[in-house]
């Protein structure tokens, strides 16, 4: 680890210890004195914890959380950071950024001292860089020397592991207070950023008699997983919904294709994640336009038997660039409605030989049974988060295992799969769609028992034969 002044920053990039040309065998240490007066910075300032996935790529969750608990300080996770500072934790503001939380930006903004680790100050957190955090000295920590000062010069800029870093920063915190040093006093700073969490929660309007919102069923989605499973999002704004709506403690559960802007990454990264951490719970939160651009792999999840549950916000237009042009381009609409309402997704997936289906109209129907279903659930909730696109959809397919076998009647096609994956593993896996919020309307359940083949067509072929 090296350690490096703003001015030997700027003139080139470090000796890697572990190059053959470098300093072999170095003693790793953090100097804390890095720039004159920053070995009080961290102590004397009104500081914040700015957290990215760099984090979640050195493991470095409980460093964080070490150094985060002794000096009581506020901590923001970006979209790439989700789950690396637990979301129920009364430190965490949430995440910053145009499409986060009005407190995890606000603080930003008003801090003396950011504190940025694993992150690259990108357009969506900043904004305009000129009016980025304008009275903040920034301790940036990365692995990579090109990510230092490429967006914001650091103050402090430390190129190293990030959990090892943070590490030494705790480590000489509590040197620093052991011989008497007085951290910066943060109760009225603490006062301030509850007062704000309390007047600017996250908003939307959901009428009770009204067709659901796409928050209100992805925070439903959130209550049932409860801090477990793996979240895979595509991309669009079911992807922001799903990282600000969902409650996320643990590092990787939320995968995204973050800056890329992967429409389509959704199907095949939740069948990867689901092969990958076959034990754990996997619920895909996908848009319309997103999922049909990698629709074509439910075919794989159906033929590998990768229980995945996918939950589909289908609003009939690619929601996040119509969100653009009315914000941006007067409501200027180009490419954006692509009649993707008109496709019928039930009837893709069960070409598909997704056999289990339900249908649930509203949140006041239990959705608890798919819960237990380990992937076999599909459901469709009516939507409505455009007024001009009143057939707005949630569509919730899951790798069909059910029907395969073709019993003769649901139950027993439900028992029989109970019996093949171990009743534990049945009754805990994934497969959520929503909240109870009422007792009970009527549930309309259905096995599609596979159908008999048809009749075979044979073509004659130019070179004699024919094609079945």
């Amino acid at each position: 680890l090296i350690t490096r002044s703003r001015e030997e920053h700027r003139a080139g990039r470090p000796r890697d210890p572990l190059h053959p040309g470098g300093a072999a065998g170095m003693t790793m240490q953090f100097v804390v004195g890095a720039t004159p007066d920053s070995d009080s910075d961290i102590l004397s300032r009104v500081s914040g914890i700015y957290a990215g996935g760099g984090m979640i790529r050195a493991g470095g969750h409980e460093q964080l959380r070490a150094l985060a608990e002794l000096l009581e300080l506020p901590v923001v996770t970006t979209l790439m950071g989700r789950g690396v500072f637990p979301d129920d934790h009364p430190q965490h503001l949430g995440m910053p950024g145009m499409h986060g939380h009005w407190t995890a930006i606000t603080a930003l903004q008003r801090s003396d001292l950011l504190i940025a680790l694993g992150s690259r100050f990108d357009d969506r957190v900043t904004g305009d860089l000129s009016t980025f955090a304008p009275g903040a000295r920034v301790i940036h920590v990365d692995i990579d020397p090109a990510e230092i000062g490429k967006n914001r010069e650091p103050d402090v800029p430390i190129v190293g592991d990030a959990g090892v870093v943070v590490s030494q920063m705790t480590e000489a915190v509590k040197r620093l207070q052991a011989d008497g040093a007085e951290a910066a006093a943060l109760d009225e700073w603490w006062r301030q950023l509850d007062a704000w969490r309390a007047d600017h929660p996250l908003r939307w309007d959901q009428q009770p008699d009204g067709p659901l919102k796409p928050q209100t069923v992805i925070q439903a989605i959130g209550r049932k997983l409860d801090g477990g499973g793996i979240v895979v999002s595509g991309v669009g704004q079911h992807q922001m919904w799903a990282s600000q709506l969902i409650r996320y403690r643990t590092p990787r559960t939320w995968i995204n294709s973050g800056g890329l802007g992967t429409m389509g990454f959704c199907v095949p990264a939740a069948i990867g994640a689901k092969v990958g951490r076959p034990e754990v719970p996997v619920v895909a939160i996908d848009g319309d336009g997103s999922f049909q651009m990698t629709l074509q792999e439910l075919a794989t999840a159906r033929t590998e038997n990768v229980p995945v549950i996918f939950c589909v916000i289908n609003n009939g237009v690619l929601g996040m660039v119509r969100q653009w042009q009315d914000l941006f381009y007067t409501s200027r609409y180009s490419g954006t409605d692509k009649t993707l309402h008109k496709k019928d997704f039930i009837r893709a997936v069960e070409a598909d030989g997704f056999g289990f289906a339900r249908r649930v109209s509203t949140l006041d129907q239990p959705l608890d049974q798919p819960l237990h279903l380990a992937g076999l659930g599909r459901q469709r909730v009516q939507l409505g988060e455009r007024d001009d696109h009143p057939a707005a959809s949630l569509w919730l397919v899951g790798s069909a295992r059910a029907g395969a076998r073709g019993g003769d009647e649901p139950e027993q096609d439900l028992a029989h799969q109970r019996r093949a994956l171990g009743a534990e593993a049945f009754d805990d896996a994934v497969g959520v769609a929503g909240e109870r919020a009422g007792d009970a309307a009527q549930l309309d359940v259905a096995v599609v028992r596979e159908q008999p083949a048809g009749p075979v067509a044979r073509v004659p072929q130019p070179g004699g034969g024919e094609l079945e």
